[in-house]
């Protein structure tokens, strides 16, 4: 099974799913805002990919965050602000086949599907 992670109006999940969906490839999307973000799918692709990976510092969500609280940033606090605010993890993200893939880019998606 084939689940693409993300947020729907979000640029490079429209162009994951279309690539998707022109190389008739069947998947679910998941969104994060309407069907919500769980600890333990959390927990399971930061283990696959590294909270470092995951957390998106160049989103206004980050950036809004106080200085002190972009100073102190770990995994723990990291976790935890992903989960209160899903537009911080980086999109989207992949689950294929058992593996966990971050990002879109078309040769990546080629080597995944192949």
């Amino acid at each position: 099974m084939t689940t693409l992670f993300g947020i729907k109006n979000c640029d490079t999940i429209k162009k994951a799913r279309n690539w998707l969906t022109a190389q008739n490839i069947e998947f679910t999307f998941h969104d994060y805002r309407k069907d919500g973000l769980e600890a333990e799918w959390l927990n399971k692709a930061e283990q696959a990919l590294g909270w470092e990976q995951m957390l998106n510092k160049r989103g206004t969500t980050f950036r809004q965050l106080s200085d002190e609280q972009k100073q102190n940033i770990n995994k723990d606090n990291a976790m935890k602000l992903m989960l209160e605010h899903p537009a911080m993890i980086k999109r989207p993200i992949l689950f294929h086949k058992d593996s966990y893939f971050i990002g879109f880019k078309p040769d990546q998606y080629s080597e995944v599907f192949a």
